[in-house]
């Protein structure tokens, strides 16, 4: 199954009535943690359909308003079909989370409340926790994020970092930006939702474990569970950098029924 696919099966109604989109947001954040050489920048496209929030990562200020604006009152139907990967992948992720809630078939995981860094390196625990490498073992991750780096270095585990922009991580390795060039010299995969895009595929293909860790699409990539992908750690809005306060990941380690 690809995400092409699953957009298709949405459109067709073969989860159940599609509704219509009431809000769209966009939410950015500059980050910078304290004892960190780097920051960086998200953006996220957020679509609200009933009761569920679905999100996609963007490139930030790839989005205007009027574009965002032009989200609110238009049927799922049509975000599904938009020409923006990103409207139909918001708008997929609000639908799936509407009929399959993650609460009715994930295992809540608490992230305890704290400054911004310490939240990142406990949710970044229990993501590597999902994969559970072990010394001797490789792991390429998609969508470098230094506090997941952080806790495979913990673990004495080999790793690639891979993401598209580049650069380097906080201990100076280079990030190579073609996760397909690594996939045969590693054992298994640790990747962004926002493979969702365009990277997904290649990923699925691997014989060994993929975990996904997913603010992006967090309600869609659980249904590639069991064709692919091994877990998943999902996040939906509000994300937990939002705020100080506790937050609550969602683990899949099977697909929506």
């Amino acid at each position: 199954m690809s995400v092409d696919q699953l957009v298709d099966r949405a459109a067709r109604g073969e989860f159940g009535p599609l509704g219509t989109a009431s809000l769209a947001f966009t939410t950015r954040q500059g980050v910078r943690h304290r004892g960190r050489a780097g920051g960086y920048r998200n953006e996220v496209l957020s679509v609200r359909v009933g009761a569920a929030v679905g999100s996609c990562a963007v490139e930030p200020g790839s989005l205007d308003d009027d574009a965002v604006q032009g989200i609110a009152g238009r049927p799922v139907a049509d975000l599904l079909a938009d020409d923006d990967p990103a409207v139909r992948v918001a708008a997929l992720d609000a639908h799936l989370m509407s009929v399959f809630p993650h609460q009715a078939h994930a295992t809540p995981v608490v992230v305890p409340a704290g400054d911004s860094l310490a939240k990142s390196l406990h949710r970044a625990a229990t993501v590597v926790e999902l994969l559970d490498p072990r010394p001797g073992q490789r792991v390429l991750v998609v969508g470098v994020v230094n506090s997941i780096l952080h806790h495979l270095r913990a673990r004495g585990v080999d790793y690639v970092p891979c993401d598209r922009k580049g650069g380097r991580t906080e201990w100076g390795e280079p990030i190579a930006t073609d996760a397909a060039d690594h996939l045969d010299t590693c054992d298994a995969v640790l990747a962004t939702g926002m493979v969702l895009l365009d990277g997904l595929a290649p990923l699925l293909a691997h014989p060994g474990p993929l975990v996904l860790f997913a603010q992006t699409g967090s309600a869609v990539l659980p249904h590639f569970i069991g064709r692919g992908a091994t877990a998943v750690s999902a996040e939906p809005y509000p994300f937990f950098w939002l705020d100080g306060g506790p937050s609550t990941l969602h683990q899949h380690r099977s697909a929506p029924a």
